[in-house]
């Protein structure tokens, strides 16, 4: 099977950096990386720790 070499990559970083352009590529990763670090906390079920924490408590 094919595996691609340092050229190869390297082609296809300026094809992309061509394509989208120095800011744009930072902002994808920046909301990759957000997206990412939700769907973990969806996983672990933190989000739920903090809606009770949220809510009003009865006395």
């Amino acid at each position: 099977m094919w595996k691609p070499g340092l050229p190869e990559l390297l082609i296809v970083l300026v094809l992309i950096l061509l394509l989208f352009g120095p800011g744009r590529i930072g902002k994808i990763a920046g909301e990759l990386g957000s997206s990412i670090k939700s769907f973990r906390e969806g996983l672990s079920g933190k989000e739920k720790e903090e809606s009770k924490e949220d809510a009003p408590k009865e006395e």
